[in-house]
C-alpha cells in the first residue's frame, strides 16, 4: 500500500510495513533525505509534520535554503512527432505550448490522485 500526505507545501511518500506493523514514509521531490514512521495514521501524521517542520528548522540553523519540491520547470526530451501534435493542438485551443501542456500534465496527474 502507498499513499502520500502534504504538510506546508511539501509530499510525502507513505508506506505500510506489514512485517513491522509500521507506517513510514519519506519527503517527496527533495534530495535531502527525510523520514518518518508512526504505528498509527495520527502517529504517522504528527510525525511527518514534525519531520517537515525540523527540516526547514535545521537548515535555518545551518544556513542552508531548504529545498523546495519542484520549481515549476520542466525540461524534457519527447518524439519530434509528439512535438509538432502537441504544438498544433495547442496553436488550435489558442495556447501557448507551455500553456497546453500545463493542462494536459494537470488533468493526467488529477486522474493519477
Amino acid at each position: 500500500m502507498t499513499a502520500s500526505m502534504t504538510h506546508n507545501g511539501y509530499t510525502a511518500r507513505v508506506e505500510y510495513d506489514d512485517d513491522d506493523q509500521i507506517f513510514f514514509g519519506q519527503i517527496a521531490g527533495i534530495t535531502d533525505n527525510v523520514g518518518f514512521h508512526g504505528e498509527t495514521v495520527q502517529e504517522l501524521r504528527a510525525a511527518f509534520e514534525e519531520a517537515v517542520e525540523d527540516y526547514i528548522g535545521t537548515c535555518a540553523k545551518i544556513g542552508k535554503e531548504p529545498q523546495k519540491p519542484y520549481s515549476g520547470r520542466v525540461m524534457f526530451r519527447i518524439d519530434p512527432e509528439t512535438h509538432r501534435r502537441a504544438a498544433i493542438a495547442a496553436e488550435v485551443a489558442g495556447l501557448s505550448l507551455n500553456v497546453w501542456a500545463e493542462g494536459v500534465l494537470a488533468a493526467a496527474a488529477a486522474k493519477a490522485d
